[in-house]
């Protein structure tokens, strides 16, 4: 019984000899112990829909300043693009060509910057736009698809991008159509169609032939 206890406290000496001997042998390796992690707080993150700056790989060099309406998280939000009109162009034409120039930015993907934020764009390619007929309002746009065949998303992006720019009067409204014979109606961007394009249809409203 003696040699056992004497046996127990030269084995529990010598782990405590061991102790200080380990610690000096971390230490001439360079190797700090700590029992307490350090914390450098948590890793930074990109703040969703917020760019650095102005993307210039998504403008182009020439051309005149408009701004779409892009999807990011649950709202539209507005980004700047370009689109090429030649000097000179007649008022009627010129329309027809910045609505075809700011389909097209919908259409396009977003640039890898504008996907890092969170940007996306639900509107079709190929989607193309003509003035009006002999008997539509002047101020109205025929779309190659009807509005009503877009997604709610798709039409949000459209109406509220097309009503506040030089394709039309910049009243917050737009007067569309699809290809003949399809009735003409005016759509409005309002602040529900911004904040909840996935919920919130553009309210619209029959307009009469002229």
């Amino acid at each position: 019984m003696t040699v056992r206890r004497a046996t127990a406290r030269s084995r529990t000496a010598r782990r405590l000899l061991a102790l200080p001997l380990m610690g000096l042998a971390l230490s001439g390796c360079g190797i700090r112990a700590t029992e307490v992690p350090t914390d450098f707080g948590a890793a930074p993150s990109r703040v969703p829909c917020s760019l650095a700056g102005p993307d210039r790989s998504a403008q182009s060099s020439r051309g005149v300043p408009v701004q779409v309406f892009l999807l990011c998280g649950a709202s539209l939000v507005t980004v700047d693009r370009t689109v090429g009109v030649a000097v000179g162009t007649p008022d009627a034409r010129r329309r027809v060509i910045v609505a075809q120039g700011l389909l097209d930015q919908l259409a396009a993907s977003p640039s890898a910057a504008e996907r890092s934020a969170g940007y996306t764009t639900y509107v079709p390619g190929g989607l193309s736009v003509s003035g009006p007929g002999p008997k539509d309002p002047e101020d109205m746009l025929r779309l190659s698809t009807p509005p009503a065949h877009l997604t709610s998303y798709a039409l949000a992006q459209v109406v509220c991008t097309l009503s506040d720019s030089a394709a039309t009067e910049g009243d917050g409204s737009v007067i569309l159509a699809g290809p003949v014979p399809d009735t003409p109606r005016r759509y409005a961007c309002t602040d529900d169609v911004r904040n909840r394009p996935g919920n919130a249809q553009p309210p619209s409203s029959a307009v009469p032939a002229s």
